[in-house]
Formats: structure tokens, sequence, C-alpha cells
């Protein structure tokens, strides 16, 4: 039984050809011999007269023609060619290492000192917050965005950066700069985080004081919240919420605001009718007030 089968799309000049294997966790689409210098199979592609362009991605090829022949005259044929030519490889790329199409695209925030970057690409699986340079030395990306004079604090999570800027320039000056920048970086494969990287222990603004989380069952209960229905929403507008502490005799729950939630002029607003009033409707009767130590 062939490993590949051939499926047609809803554009009549382009024909899949799909295999039983991953072929790609990435996607690749290629329209000359030059683009496809990571993959010898489509460079032989692009030597048929009729070859217009290529994409790659997960499990399949898909060819697109030029309007100089029909699929039925040629599809065997080069159904043939992936069987023979994966029978003798592994794998359809070259050794070297696959390079992914970086994008990166800017949104705007409720904050209006801070834009979102938001890439196709996981940066952390932490949530890193740096508000000067110097805390920037075990996250390489985020010690060279400190180098543009403009970048006051820098908040990586997932697939996105946060950077919040000095007040005195306008996001149109520096958009694009920036977003060439982190897209370049991204691009070289660079470190994005060092593996000696330690978060600092959180304190309140203007106290030497650390908080260490609280762990009772009402305090797992808030943090389910903040997780399920709270930190979705936060990380929309390229921000973070960290739970620290409750106080049972008061009701109190203290959180860090991070990112572009951090100094935001809507932050009160959102930790009152948005953070607070959750808590109180999905845990009625255990929560007072939510407090931003920061």
């Amino acid at each position: 039984m062939s490993k590949i089968k051939i499926k047609n799309t809803g554009n009549s000049a382009i024909l899949k050809f799909v295999f039983k294997s991953i072929l790609t966790q990435n996607s690749f689409e290629y329209n000359s011999i030059e683009d496809a210098s990571n993959s010898p199979l489509i460079q032989q592609l692009f030597h048929l007269p009729f070859v217009k362009k290529v994409f790659v991605t997960a499990n399949f090829i898909a060819i697109e023609k030029f309007d100089i022949l029909e699929w039925t005259e040629v599809q065997d044929e080069i159904k043939e060619m992936f069987e023979n030519y994966i029978s003798q490889n592994k794998s359809i790329f070259s050794k070297e290492k696959e390079k992914t199409l970086i994008e990166v695209y800017a949104e705007g925030t409720p904050n209006p000192n801070v834009q979102k970057f938001v890439t196709n690409k996981l940066l952390s699986n932490k949530n890193i917050e740096l508000t000067n340079k110097a805390d920037a030395k075990e996250v390489p990306l985020a010690l060279e965005l400190f180098e543009f004079p403009f970048v006051k604090e820098v908040f990586i999570s997932d697939n996105y950066v946060s950077i919040q800027k000095t007040p005195e320039i306008d996001w149109f000056e520096i958009n694009t700069a920036l977003r060439d920048f982190i897209k370049e970086y991204l691009q070289s494969d660079r470190r994005i985080v060092g593996k000696n990287y330690v978060a600092k222990q959180i304190h309140a603004d203007n106290t030497k004081q650390a908080y260490t989380p609280t762990n009772d069952a009402t305090s797992k209960e808030i943090i389910a919240v903040l997780e399920e229905y709270i930190k979705p929403a936060v990380a929309g507008d390229g921000g973070n919420i960290q739970f620290l502490s409750y106080i049972p005799e008061t009701k109190e729950v203290n959180v860090i605001l991070q990112g572009a939630c951090n100094g935001c002029p809507s932050s009160t607003i959102t930790l009152k009718n948005g953070i607070e009033a959750t808590l109180k409707q999905l845990l009625p009767g255990k929560i007072g007030t939510v407090n931003a130590l920061n």
C-alpha cells in the first residue's frame, strides 16, 4: 500500500500529496529553487517546468502548477518521485536545522506606554519581568532590547514580548525598529533566556519586605480562578497577574501585576471591576478586597 495519497484541493492548479508520517513541525512556502535551499527534494521539483510554487507543512506537500498541462499527466510520476526519495532518506530536509520563518507583529495594550510584540515562536514558559538592564544579564533578548534608549521595561511570556517605552517618544517612531530587531534576533536562533536565569524575589514597591505565597485551601481556590478566568484575559493585553498571599482575617488577596498591567492607567479598574469582582462571584463570602502590591 502506498505511503502517499494524492488529494485535490479547491484550486484546480494546486494538488496535495499527503504522507503517512509528519514531515515538519513548521510551515514553508517556496517560490523558487533558491528558496528551497533547506530541501533537496523541493529543489528537484523546481527543475520541473510546470512547478510554480510549493508549500510544505505537517504531513503534506502542496504543489501549485502553471497552466501548461493537467495534473493527471504528471501526478503519478511526482508521487513515485516522493516515494523513492522517502525510501532513501529519513527527512525531506537537509541535515542542517530547519529554519522557521519568524513572524512578529505589534499589538496595542490598555497601557499607552506598552506594546505587545507577538511571534509564532515560543519564547519562554516562564513569566519574566525585567525593570532594568542590570537584571537582564541572564536574559539575552531583554539585555539587547535595553540597548534601545527608549526601552524602560521588558516582560517576556509564552510567545510575546511586552515592552514599556519612555513617555517622551511615540510608538510610531520606534515600532518598526523594535519589530525588525525581535524578528532578526529570533531568526538567528540566539538564546532568549539563559540557563542560569532565576526570577528575583517579589517585593512590594518601596519596601524591602518579601512576600511568600500562602498555600491554604482558599489560596489554592484563588489561584485556580486566576489561572482559568483572569490570566488568559490579562495575557491578551500583554500582562500577567501573580498571586502572592491571602489573609483569612481580612479576606484580602495580594497580587502583583506584571507587564502591560504594571503602571497601566486602567489597572485599578481592571483590579476592582475585573479581578476582584470575578473572585467574589466565584468564591462567595471568601473575598474582601484585592490589592496590587505594585
